[in-house]
């Protein structure tokens, strides 16, 4: 199999609603969509949604990158070659991580395709569900409730608490959410906005609400801070945006600052290296959630498929989609109260934009 034509489109999307995080409001998200054709009749697609933060990228070097460097490059070779191509292109690329992501995830479409299995099974095929938490931003008591309320209707029951800004606030609206919803598990997320007294205060005060999870607390650079927090609290603590490396989760581990890591694909350069990850926090005994940002569902669901390969990643906060106005992708995989399911297509599924 060889790479004939290699082509992409800018999408820029506007979200149903903004929603606001420690340290920013989003509104809208840049994705584009990596489309490589063979010289068979097997198309291969990919998705990045570069985010000058998180991924540390501009939509305009991300397109670039496809331009100069990426369409040259990937014409004329062998998909199966993936390993290579990743890490040449790695090494080529200065602004990489959710253009990286993007090819990987369009070369592993295609091998998975030619092998016509579904691409969880291609990298493992350990389950064949997941559940996903839901993500509500940081917004007032009343609205907040509203919100949960409306996912809770729709068969949702994993929510995730976007935090950081305002410690008493957070604390009274665990509390609240915790009484109105006796049976829901609750996620938060710090969003680097706490100091380490923050953090442990923030446990102390929600310990009747028995929080499953509490997501990078600290912020990046003070790995001391975030392994205070794991120390001095009983929830597990998991590092998001302190990980976007391999050499960060292997600093991670050894220094035992963590619990467990979210591994977002966008951020670390694909399903490829998110592998690499997940398997240095394997060895240190830390389990891994699968995450994302604002991504249309083709990279949702090569989050959706890479979560359910390997026996390690036994969560998932897969919701990126759920506010994108126009989503060009359909069909790609299912949730049912809760639950994500993958079709009985090969590679990322029946792709019809």
């Amino acid at each position: 199999m060889k790479i004939t034509n290699i082509s992409y489109e800018r999408l820029d999307l506007q979200l149903s609603e903004p929603y606001t995080i420690a340290y920013e409001t989003i509104s809208k998200t840049t994705n584009f969509i990596l489309k490589i054709e063979t010289d068979g009749k097997l198309v291969g697609y990919g998705c990045a949604a570069p985010d000058s933060v998180v991924t540390e990228e501009t939509p305009d070097e991300v397109e670039e990158s496809i331009k100069r460097t990426i369409i040259p490059y990937l014409r004329n070779e062998n998909p199966f070659h993936y390993a290579r191509i990743i890490e040449e292109l790695g090494l080529m690329l200065e602004c990489k991580s959710s253009a990286l992501a993007m090819v990987d995830m369009a070369l592993l479409d295609l091998v998975s395709k030619k092998c016509d299995v579904p691409l969880y099974q291609f990298l493992g095929g350990y389950r064949t569900q997941i559940a996903t938490s839901v993500t509500i931003g940081i917004l007032p008591l009343d609205e907040t409730l509203r919100i949960a309320q409306n996912y809770i209707d729709q068969g949702f029951f994993i929510l995730k608490i976007k935090g950081g800004t305002n410690l008493e606030a957070d604390i009274e609206k665990l509390i609240h959410l915790r009484e109105l919803m006796p049976d829901t598990i609750l996620r938060f997320d710090g969003n680097q906005g706490y100091t380490a007294d923050d953090s442990v205060a923030f446990v102390e005060a929600t310990s009747k609400v028995e929080i499953e999870i509490f997501e990078q607390p600290t912020k990046v650079g003070r790995d001391e801070k975030m392994g205070e927090v794991t120390k001095g609290t009983n929830i597990p603590v998991m590092a998001d945006e302190s990980l976007k490396t391999l050499k960060d989760v292997f600093r991670l581990a050894r220094n035992e600052r963590i619990n467990m890591i979210n591994i977002k694909l966008q951020k670390v350069g694909g399903l490829l290296e998110g592998m690499h990850i997940n398997s240095v926090a394997k060895s240190a005994n830390l389990e891994a959630m699968v995450g994302c940002i604002d991504e249309c569902s083709l990279g949702i669901a090569a989050g959706l498929h890479f979560a359910l390969s390997r026996p390690n990643m036994k969560y998932a906060d897969l919701d990126g989609h759920l506010d994108i106005k126009n989503d060009p992708f359909k069909g790609l995989f299912h949730i049912k109260k809760g639950i994500m399911y993958p079709t009985d297509y090969s590679g990322l599924g029946n792709i019809d934009t």
